[in-house]
């Protein structure tokens, strides 16, 4: 059997002219927030409120920054204020003046890695890897567990 399938689902309905219900919404509360501003205070103090009430409406309605609403942006500010940050800084210094000791560094950094195992190596090899790797892990999470087991620091990456 052959199916209809939508297309354009992320694209919301013009219900109100050329607005969607959401744009709609916006503009119709920041006009009904303007005109109370104007009834009810005196114009030097409604004159500014009335500004930025009808910019916020007309940017929450039609703005989108990087590809998103403009909602979803005073959300993630306004998240990103109350919200604890991490801070996390590094003690470890880096010595300029010696161009040849960060590439030696780099290869160092790239000899030290674990290896990997492939699809072309054997089974048996990748089921001592994956055992290996276990046992790492549950050394990392428990480093002196009575059995003896050392912690990951010191074991030999190689196999």
């Amino acid at each position: 059997m052959q199916f209809q399938v939508p297309q354009f689902i992320e694209v919301e309905d013009k219900i109100f002219g050329p607005l969607t219900f959401k744009q709609f919404v916006y503009v119709a509360g920041g006009a009904g927030a303007c005109y109370i501003f104007w009834r009810v205070l005196p114009v030097f103090v409604a004159g500014p409120l009335i500004l930025a009430t009808a910019g916020l409406s007309a940017s929450l309605a039609f703005l989108q920054w990087n590809g998103r609403p403009f909602i979803s942006a005073l959300e993630h500010g306004f998240l990103f204020l109350i919200r604890a940050k991490l801070y996390l800084w590094s003690n470890k210094q880096k010595k300029m003046g010696q161009p040849g000791r960060i590439q030696k560094d780099i290869r160092a950094q790239k000899e030290s890695l674990v290896y990997v195992p492939k699809l072309s190596d054997s089974k048996l090899h990748e089921l001592a890897w994956s055992l290996d790797v276990k046992e790492r892990m549950a050394a990392a999470e428990n480093p002196e567990d009575g059995a003896g087991r050392v912690p990951l620091e010191a074991r030999d990456m190689a196999i």
